[in-house]
């Protein structure tokens, strides 16, 4: 069973600017020659590698709510500049919405039980483009 990842998505006030970050860095890849990927850094490496590349997720934490999800591709140990090691993330572009669920701040990452993750929101045709404050009350509605 998949293992996930939770982490505080610091900097992003919503959805819609992780995925302006995420197309902004891709692009600079691009326009670099470095191979196409998008790579989260952070301090510690996960023990429990084998669970979460079995078909784990980084759920983002924005603006203390749980919003959407990002699987993780890959587990790769790196050292920064300064020598100490540290972990790179893979992860896929795929931006999943899922449904909103409050967090309290932390620090770092922490394991995410699958029984414990929120579900994915079902994509209605044409939903899109719903602001979040009415996708929001739909969801609260059970209409998506």
């Amino acid at each position: 069973m998949a293992l996930h990842i939770i982490k505080l998505c610091v900097g992003a006030d919503s959805v819609e600017d992780l995925q302006s970050w995420i197309d902004d860095r891709m692009a600079d890849r691009r326009a670099s020659g470095r191979p196409i990927e998008q790579i989260h850094t952070t301090r510690m490496f996960p023990r429990r590698t084998d669970e979460v590349l079995d078909g784990g997720s980084l759920y983002w934490v924005i603006k203390g709510v749980v919003q959407v999800r990002q699987r993780i591709a890959d587990l790769r140990p790196v050292k920064g500049a300064d020598g100490i090691d540290r972990c790179d993330i893979v992860l896929d572009p795929v931006l999943v919405r899922t449904a909103p669920q409050p967090r309290r701040p932390f620090q770092g990452w922490r394991y995410l039980q699958e029984k414990d993750a929120p579900r994915d929101l079902r994509t209605a045709e044409g939903a899109e483009g719903i602001p979040a404050e009415m996708r929001q009350e739909l969801l609260e509605l059970g209409l998506i």
